[in-house]
């Protein structure tokens, strides 16, 4: 047993108090003479012993009061082994996870209501004079500060669930901000959560100086299907084309999830795709072709049909249909007549032809394609912006001259990197395969093994070999040498010819079932097109091409039942802008310069994170954190104050000494009022 208040144990001195006052209390006796005296000497005898006893018992409760009293004030108590007891104001964060998945039930209550409830028990088992923090996921501003136990239990109150998602560690370090902002001798730590493996990276944690309490909270386990992720298999949808779209439906349970019914949302219309059969810890890929009848912005909302976990069945994409692809062709001196007139006959795309004498670098970024076409040098400049632009998500075609100079080439090329123009080779050359497992040509050719005519060259550059530049080769020659190849740069491609496009040595413009689908597919292959949707609390930055001509450079984002502006910043013609913890709800914002003039659409859906409800059990987390944490795992029906009250204080015991005395104090009344002498 120790003492909280030690020094109140001087006043122990006090028990001389009733001892003097027993010791110097002498009771006088009138003296009676009588003749009998035998009879007399004998009650005289036993009433001085009783009346002995009882001074001595009155004395002993008198001292046990007054110890007991004392002991009150210096309030005892039992520490317990695996706690340290403190002394002192303290600061003490709560962080109450308000997620998705605290949606579950724990018995008959949602397990975020549950987390509510343990956080009042907490900040009421400590002082009305220590400081405390209130954290959610959503690290609000006004979360960020200390405040007074009636302001935390106000603030408990008003949490609610929502989208966002945090790593326990990334908690720690908001917490550790504020509690370094308190003016407290000791600082304590609390997470109420129910622990979801893939957010619980305790592992990340580095300071074990921090008191760290973990308060685990049990659901009741739920089956969960979700819809994970959606794509095209184009990167470009094109109006009056087959787009198919690829979906992704998760099982997150241990069991098979039958008919899972699947129907999708488009132009206002709700459509059946069918029931899907999800084997346990699995997924499953189905394909919704999506018939686009318009150009223009276009929103569509997959659903699954699924109980209680609700948040993830529905998954918002929005895509744009061009009405033109447009492509840039740089020419030294005139215009090839077979690339213009492959791009005039392919719908909804139209080409410019420049020389390359008369360029602005600063409208490459409105075009999907640009082609090199007999350049015989490439400048610095126009090699540094060429680069950028197929970083940036742009596709790059190079036809190099029959007279180029290969240092430029080299000093160009090296910079993606690629390999390299070497000497050229004036002799007639068989190509002799098509990669039809590459994006160009994967499904150009319904029959893949039909004999098709091949393009020839009558004269080629070699290209060099570095094993380091990622080159996929989409038409080789007989020998295994490379005509026509690919390279990845950032987000956009490089497409690099080995012989000129002029008829006089390359008959590929003349194979029309090669060429013209072969340069459709380039246009559209980058990765340049707007992302299909956002995740909230990951994609904090969206981009957006930048309307140069408005004076009004202000972009503002509108969802169902908020509009707000963006943090923006404009780079060349995009406009990169930060949406950060403005979006809270999954649906679509409209992109605004003006009100009646929307630029664009983007879909955000709630984190796939909290689907997957694998939780730690409280054995299991206790040996996984180690000495790092404290775990507190109490029954659901069980108060939570006495216990923080024992780990920060022991098992106090000032109760039972307030207790003791009354009942001494009793006693000693007892004793003087009933027992006669």
């Amino acid at each position: 047993m120790q003492f909280l208040f030690p020094a109140f144990l001087f006043a122990l001195a006090a028990l001389a108090i009733p001892v003097i006052i027993h010791l110097f209390h002498f009771r006088r006796f009138k003296k009676v003479y009588f003749t009998n005296v035998r009879f007399l000497k004998e009650v005289k005898e036993e009433t001085s012993a009783r009346s002995r006893l009882r001074n001595l018992l009155v004395l002993l409760m008198r001292l046990l009061a007054v110890a007991f009293l004392v002991f009150a004030f210096a309030q005892p108590f039992i520490p317990q082994e695996d706690a340290e007891v403190q002394q002192g104001n303290k600061a003490v964060s709560l962080f109450i996870d308000n997620s998705f998945s605290m949606q579950a039930l724990s018995q008959d209550v949602p397990l975020v209501e549950k987390a509510k409830q343990r956080a009042r028990e907490i900040v009421q088992a400590y002082a009305p004079t220590d400081e405390f923090q209130i954290l959610t996921n959503d690290f609000e501003g006004r979360h960020q500060r200390m405040v007074s136990q009636e302001d935390a239990l106000a603030l408990i109150d008003e949490i609610e669930p929502g989208p966002a998602v945090r790593q326990l560690s990334e908690v720690l370090t908001r917490q550790r901000q504020a509690l370094s902002t308190a003016e407290a001798d000791n600082e304590v730590v609390y997470h109420i959560s129910d622990f979801q493996r893939n957010i619980t990276d305790i592992e990340a944690v580095s300071d074990t100086t921090l008191e760290l309490n973990l308060v685990p909270l049990q659901a009741v386990q739920e089956k969960n299907i979700s819809i994970d992720s959606a794509w095209f298999t184009n990167p470009v949808p094109m109006p009056n084309q087959p787009n198919p779209l690829v979906v992704r439906v998760r099982n997150l349970t241990e069991a098979t999830a039958e008919n899972v019914r699947l129907s999708i949302r488009y132009e206002g219309e709700n459509k059946p795709v069918g029931t899907l059969t999800v084997p346990a810890e699995s997924s499953v890929v189905d394909t919704v072709n999506i018939s686009i009848q318009r150009t223009g912005w276009h929103e569509a909302r997959l659903n699954i049909t699924d109980f209680p976990i609700q948040f993830d069945d529905n998954y918002h994409i929005a895509f744009n249909v061009k009405e033109q692809i447009r492509v840039l062709a740089i020419n030294e001196q005139q215009p090839n007549r077979f690339l213009t007139a492959a791009f005039q006959g392919i719908n909804n795309f139209k080409i410019d032809n420049l020389p390359s004498q008369a360029l602005d670098y600063s409208q490459f970024g409105n075009y999907d394609m640009i082609v090199l076409n007999d350049l015989r040098t490439v400048s610095s400049g126009l090699g540094f912006e060429l680069r950028q632009y197929v970083q940036d998500g742009g596709n790059l075609l190079v036809f190099p001259s029959r007279n180029a100079d290969i240092g430029t080439y080299r000093t160009f090329l090296t910079g993606f990197p690629a390999n390299e123009l070497q000497q050229f080779e004036e002799r007639p050359r068989q190509v002799g395969q098509i990669n039809t497992d590459a994006f160009i040509f994967n499904d150009v050719f319904e029959n893949r093994s039909a004999n098709l005519k091949l393009p020839a060259t009558q004269g080629n550059f070699s290209l060099s070999n570095f094993a380091n530049r990622g080159e996929e080769p989409l038409l080789t020659y007989r020998d295994g040498s490379v005509l026509l190849a690919r390279y990845q740069n950032g987000q956009g491609n490089l497409y690099l010819s080995a012989a000129p496009l002029s008829d006089e040595y390359n008959d590929l413009v003349r194979n029309g079932e090669i060429f013209v689908p072969m340069l459709f597919k380039m246009s559209v292959s980058s990765r340049q097109g707007q992302q299909l949707s956002y995740t909230i609390g990951q994609d904090a930055t969206i981009v957006a091409p930048h309307d140069a001509t408005s004076s009004d450079i202000v972009y503002k984002l509108q969802g169902e039942a908020e509009e707000f502006i963006p943090e923006q910043r404009i780079i060349g013609a995009k406009v990169y802008l930060t949406v950060g913890q403005q979006v809270d709800e999954a649906g679509y914002y409209d992109l605004f310069l003006q009100p009646e003039n929307p630029l664009g659409t983007y879909a955000f859906n709630y984190d796939r994170r909290e689907s997957d409800l694998d939780y730690y059990s409280p054995d299991e987390l206790a040996g996984y954190v180690g000495p790092l944490a404290n775990l507190i795992n109490i029954a659901d029906n069980a108060v939570l104050t006495a216990t923080i009250e024992e780990r920060s204080q022991g098992i106090p015991l000032w109760r039972w000494c307030l207790i003791l005395a009354l009942v001494f104090l009793g006693v000693e009344v007892l004793l003087l009022r009933f027992w006669e002498v």
